[in-house]
């Protein structure tokens, strides 16, 4: 009897043993690489990029085990139970997708391509999308609308028209399959690529995901109210705190005091200066250094007003920002664009003529003036002197001589220092603890009431409302202002089309041979 229970006892505290050993094992090892040795066993580089630390690689190995255990594991295990092999050979798949992605991340930066998406066709797009919107909008009580029986949305459509959205504002799943398709193809490896029966599988889930989950979410109108009122909220307060002395009269120790104070704050201004200097010297440096180490390559970006170039908001003579732009004295030959109408026509149909290397170093971006123009469309700033005077002074401030050259280096410069590696890993620690609050996903959203939406919109709208500086480029009334720039994002039907023209952009810079002879 006394040896059973010795048994019974050394059983029980071997099972609990290896119960605490394999909650020591990290989920990513257990489900991911359950054959390897847990003693000598280290998580593989996921990326390429040998800058990436050990911290940010468990990160995303992490995000991949929860988001296989959440939606792969349990239709898997009702068909078998005892095959571990079928998540690493997923994990297997997404590295290389991953890998794929990185690499075609990393050429585009290298051409200069993410910073012309960011300051150049990004901006273009939405100044693009408030104009036809407002056009749109003038039309309504105009022949044009048939005497007021056409809707806005049905204006704008006109306007904009695009393949992949419908006259109703949905989107066609053909289009999206293609892209899908396509994107399927460059990063998925052969032998997972040649089977049409995985493809198809795959596709119709991530068009899926995309259609119905993504795209059906962000081109709601509270959803990017929402989205921009988090990213004020998020923005330090630049009011300073003021603290009121109590007065008691004048006496020497007040006067002190005073004097005190006063010099300090001038000491604490000098050494402020002293630290500019010095970071903007290394700045400087830096810029140089990235400017110079970025490599010249074709690029395949797609021009959005190419095929309906708008007209200005003001005539060219009297528009500061564009006066700003014609009179630097700049040559139509020096202006070499990517893919450009004159490259079109010469090219005659022969694709090899449109593939042409350009130096990006030998002609100006103008990076500042594409995101001034889409501000003074948004703000309406041409319609109020004190607005479109700051501005259009910015404007030639910013886009000739030496401060124009300077920006068009330094902003690709502030690009990559932005979009860093702790940004990923903080992007990719957010998004796990979002998704997955407990190790599992979370309970859909709710979509925010009438009423909820309205008080969204509401505070959005006086969010400067006691600033001083707002009225000098907002006008009198601030939240008039901001209310007049949110009508162009409430139509879901109008987001649509702005939401493709940005996913276009994308798709151009990550596959531009996508966009190769057009």
């Amino acid at each position: 009897m006394p040896n059973r229970r010795h048994v019974a006892s050394s059983v029980a505290s071997n099972g609990n043993s290896s119960h605490t050993a394999n909650r020591s094992v990290p989920l990513s090892k257990r489900l991911l690489f359950p054959t390897t040795p847990a003693s000598s066993f280290e998580l593989p580089p996921l990326l390429l990029n040998p800058s990436i630390s050990p911290e940010f690689n468990a990160e995303l190995y992490d995000f991949i085990a929860l988001a296989l255990r959440a939606f792969v594991q349990p239709w898997w295990t009702k068909i078998t139970r005892y095959d571990k092999e079928f998540l690493p050979i997923i994990t297997g798949i997404l590295t290389h997708v991953f890998r794929t992605l990185e690499d075609r991340l990393a050429k585009a930066r290298q051409r200069g391509d993410l910073a012309e998406l960011v300051f150049k066709n990004v901006p273009t797009v939405i100044t693009q999308h408030y104009r036809d919107f407002r056009l749109a909008q003038s039309k309504l009580t105009s022949s044009y609308a048939a005497g007021g029986a056409l809707s806005i949305q049905t204006l704008f459509h006109a306007s904009q028209s695009h393949m992949a959205i419908k006259a109703g504002g949905e989107i066609d799943l053909d289009y999206v399959r293609f892209l899908v398709d396509h994107i399927l193809k460059t990063c998925l490896p052969k032998e997972d690529w040649n089977p049409e029966a995985e493809r198809l599988i795959v596709r119709e889930i991530i068009v899926k995901i995309v259609v119905q989950d993504i795209l059906g979410k962000i081109t709601q109108p509270w959803f990017i109210e929402k989205m921009i009122l988090e990213q004020l909220m998020n923005i330090p307060s630049t009011k300073p705190k003021v603290a009121v002395p109590p007065s008691n009269g004048f006496s020497m120790h007040t006067l002190l005091v005073f004097v005190l104070t006063m010099i300090q704050s001038i000491s604490g201004v000098c050494l402020a200066l002293v630290h500019a200097y010095r970071q903007l010297i290394v700045t400087i440096r830096e810029v140089n250094q990235h400017s110079s180490m970025i490599e010249t390559a074709p690029t395949y970006t797609l021009d959005p007003l190419l095929h309906n170039p708008p007209p200005p908001s003001l005539p060219v003579e009297t528009d500061p920002l564009l006066i700003s732009r014609t009179s630097s004295n700049r040559s139509a030959s020096s202006l070499k664009p990517s893919i450009s109408s004159s490259s079109l026509d010469s090219s005659s149909g022969d694709p090899s003529s449109s593939e042409e290397e350009y130096h990006d170093t030998d002609y100006p971006h103008d990076y500042t003036t594409y995101s001034l123009l889409m501000l003074a469309e948004i703000f309406t700033t041409n319609t109020r002197f004190a607005s479109n005077t700051i501005l259009g002074t910015v404007g030639m401030a910013t886009s000739q001589g030496v401060a124009g050259r300077w920006l068009d280096k330094f902003l690709p410069y502030l690009l990559t220092r932005t979009l860093s590696i702790s940004l990923m890993q903080n992007i990719t620690r957010t998004a796990k603890h979002t998704l997955f609050p407990n190790g599992y996903p979370a309970p859909p959203p709710i979509d925010p009431t009438a009423e909820e939406q309205a008080e969204t919109r509401r505070r959005l709208v006086g969010f400067l409302d006691g600033d001083a500086l707002a009225p000098l480029l907002l006008g009198p009334n601030p939240s008039d202002t901001i209310s007049t720039a949110l009508e162009p994002l409430e139509s879901r039907e109008c987001n649509v089309h702005l939401i493709m023209l940005l996913l276009d952009q994308i798709m151009g810079v990550l596959f531009p041979e996508l966009f190769k002879g057009t």
